[in-house]
C-alpha cells in the first residue's frame, strides 16, 4: 500500500465526471411501485452525495469531496447491480448483475 498517495483536484474532478456520467446513463427497470419507491431513494442518495462532493470541492476540502462521490456513485452501482436500473452493459461504469 502506498501511504503517500494524495487526493489531488484533478482526481475529485474525474470522479464527479465518471458518477455523472454514470448517471446520466443509467435508467429505471420497469419495477413493483414498492420497488421504485426505493429506487427513487437511491437516486436521490446519489445525487445528494455529488451535491456533496462538489459542495467540498468548491471549498478545497478534497478529502471529504472525494469520500462523498465514491459513497454517490456507489449508490446508483447499487442501483445496477439489484436491477433496478439498466447500466447498459457498462461494466467499466458500473458492476454488473
Amino acid at each position: 500500500m502506498n501511504d503517500n498517495v494524495l487526493v489531488t483536484l484533478e482526481m475529485v474532478k474525474k470522479y464527479i465526471a465518471l458518477t455523472e456520467t454514470a448517471r446520466e446513463k443509467a435508467t429505471p427497470a420497469k419495477l413493483t411501485e414498492e420497488n421504485s419507491k426505493k429506487l427513487s431513494t437511491m437516486i436521490r442518495m446519489c445525487d445528494d452525495y455529488l451535491s456533496d462532493a462538489k459542495y467540498f470541492m468548491q471549498r478545497g476540502d478534497l478529502v471529504r469531496s472525494f469520500g462523498a462521490i465514491n459513497y454517490a456513485h456507489a449508490w446508483i452501482d447499487a442501483a445496477v447491480k439489484i436491477g433496478f436500473m439498466d447500466g447498459k452493459g457498462d461494466d467499466n461504469l458500473f458492476t454488473l448483475p
